[in-house]
């Protein structure tokens, strides 16, 4: 029979932990997407590239980052870094991590995005003087951040739940760790991750509101 009692007011009285806990994730999240936007162009760039020896290292990249689990990606920068001797605290691994698989996701958005500005728009800026550094920096790049913008908004959403996976690796001081180190504590189990749950939620739904307010003040043009 269900006979289970809930127990609201110690999860709530914690609820300060958690908006710690919160900020953290916020901090792995935002840091993994700005490093895995530069990470993602050069790879862009690289995959582009007929040269062997440019195209196979972002190639190899892409399709691990892509095609195995997350979770493995967190343990190899973790474990697997461990046992050659680089030891990283969790923190620090899950960033490596979660980088890792941004990029290698956004590289193909960003291609995807190249893909789609035609060359035309190259071969005008050079023949206004402009040298290939300046035409892609200063034509081609902005025109690709409005091609993949809302794209890029729905993997900062992936990269904020991905931190979850920090607790695996011992990482307890984002959101998640916090909630699991208050359930050991405590057994209230449903109740700390329901809380959890909806600021997981509350975040994710910010993010998403803030980038159609932002692209609605960028790209109204």
């Amino acid at each position: 029979m269900f006979n289970y009692t809930f127990h609201w007011r110690p999860a709530l009285q914690a609820l300060p932990q958690m908006l710690q806990g919160t900020l953290v994730t916020l901090q792995l999240a935002i840091l993994s997407m700005i490093i895995g936007v530069a990470f993602g162009v050069v790879l862009a760039l690289m995959r582009q590239s007929k040269n062997p020896l440019i195209h196979f290292p972002a190639t190899v990249w892409v399709e691990v980052a892509r095609n195995t689990p997350a979770l493995l990606q967190i343990y190899m920068a973790y474990f697997g870094l461990g046992q050659l001797g680089i030891r990283l605290d969790s923190f620090v691994a899950l960033l490596i991590g979660i980088t890792f698989n941004n990029a290698g996701y956004l590289a193909e958005t960003f291609r995807g995005g190249l893909r789609a500005i035609p060359q035309t728009q190259t071969r005008a800026a050079r023949s206004l003087g402009f040298g290939a550094y300046q035409a892609f920096t200063l034509i081609v790049l902005p025109q690709l951040f409005r091609v993949v913008f809302h794209p890029m908004t729905n993997q900062m959403v992936w990269a904020i739940l991905m931190t979850s996976l920090g607790v695996v690796v011992g990482l307890n001081t984002d959101l998640t760790g916090v909630v699991q180190d208050l359930n050991v504590r405590t057994f209230r189990t449903f109740e700390y991750f329901a809380i959890a749950a909806v600021l997981y939620y509350l975040i994710a739904k910010f993010v998403t509101l803030g980038a159609r307010l932002l692209a609605w003040r960028l790209f109204r043009y």
